[in-house]
């Protein structure tokens, strides 16, 4: 792989590649002349959303490019990685970090310029590249070390799906009714969102739970409830202990909540149910009220026409009584 080939737009000691000026663009990603936009299995992440996307790395795993958006020599890169990420349909995602506005977290990965990329699997970063690489090693990426990463992460336990969000040709100020995302969070709901998005997934399910309080009819925030709950007990977890620990106690109903919790956070949705309903059909009554208890909050975060969702309630209505 290439090493330092050239040091676009920012050193991170403060000095400015003329050349780079050249190259500058004033528009937004997305937009004519812009840099490719994020959307699909491709995000952006800023030093606020930055720890969040470590701790789901323990679920998937994770392509890290340290860009700037606004170099234009950096738009194929970003563009055949972001192809490459999509087609795979969730088994890898791309995390974009700019660092003109984020040098703290290449300053952390000892990153002297741009363009840099890092796999990252339970929260170890690996590096991957460091400078602008040729055609063929470009394509070397795409053909031979993404699927690296994935067969890393599986060796790893590291086996969920990335979250789908959203239409990656779409304009990536707007949302999916038309509003752009700040204008599509409920005032009510802005304390707990803004908690949600700097990681603090805790805060952000007891904000909820207040808005719950004042609205008990309020699904967005039932639903944004159940996934802040979900990734404050199991984001950060041990894949591979998780499950380990599950083999070895098929009994043990905390055992087994705890790698439901991991099938959810991998969007294995019908595992997490199955799971633990095979748990109370396996002879397990005593244990109804927990595994009932955390399949309702799982039941919040699917659409409520999803199958997956309909048989599930069923089949625990049938196991109650």
């Amino acid at each position: 792989m290439a090493d330092q080939k050239f040091n676009p737009g920012i050193s991170l000691a403060g000095a400015v590649d003329l050349e780079s000026m050249q190259h500058q663009v004033t528009a937004e990603p997305g937009q004519a002349g812009g840099a490719p936009s994020a959307g699909g299995y491709v995000i952006d992440v800023t030093e606020n959303t930055f720890e969040a996307m470590v701790q789901t790395s323990a679920t998937f795993p994770i392509l890290m490019l340290l860009w700037t958006p606004s170099d234009d020599r950096l738009f194929p890169m970003a563009k055949a990685l972001g192809n490459a990420v999509n087609k795979l349909n969730g088994q890898i995602q791309l995390a974009r970090i700019d660092v003109s506005k984020a040098q703290s977290i290449a300053q952390a990965l000892q990153v002297r310029g741009v363009p840099a990329l890092f796999g990252l699997i339970g929260g170890r970063p690996m590096p991957l590249l460091q400078g602008l690489p040729s055609a063929e090693e470009q394509q070397q990426l795409v053909d031979q070390v993404i699927p690296k990463i994935i067969d890393v992460a599986h060796q790893a336990g590291v086996t969920g799906s990335a979250p789908y969000s959203g239409d990656p040709d779409a304009d990536g100020d707007q949302a999916a009714d038309g509003q752009t995302e700040t204008e599509s969070v409920p005032p009510q709901h802005a304390e707990a969102h803004r908690l949600a998005q700097e990681g603090d997934y805790a805060g952000a399910a007891a904000a909820y739970e207040r808005v719950l309080e004042s609205d008990p009819q309020d699904t967005v925030a039932a639903r944004e409830r159940s996934k802040a709950l979900l990734l404050a007990r199991s984001g950060a977890a041990d894949v591979r202990a998780v499950r380990a620990a599950a083999a070895e106690h098929p009994d043990d109903v905390d055992a087994q909540l705890a790698v439901a919790d991991i099938d959810m956070i991998g969007g294995q949705i019908e595992d997490a149910f199955g799971r633990l309903l095979d748990y109370l059909a396996a002879g397990h009554r005593d244990q109804i009220e927990p595994v009932r208890k955390r399949l309702l909050e799982y039941f919040a975060i699917p659409e409520p026409g999803d199958e997956r969702l309909k048989r599930a309630r069923r089949r625990l209505a049938t196991l109650m009584y």
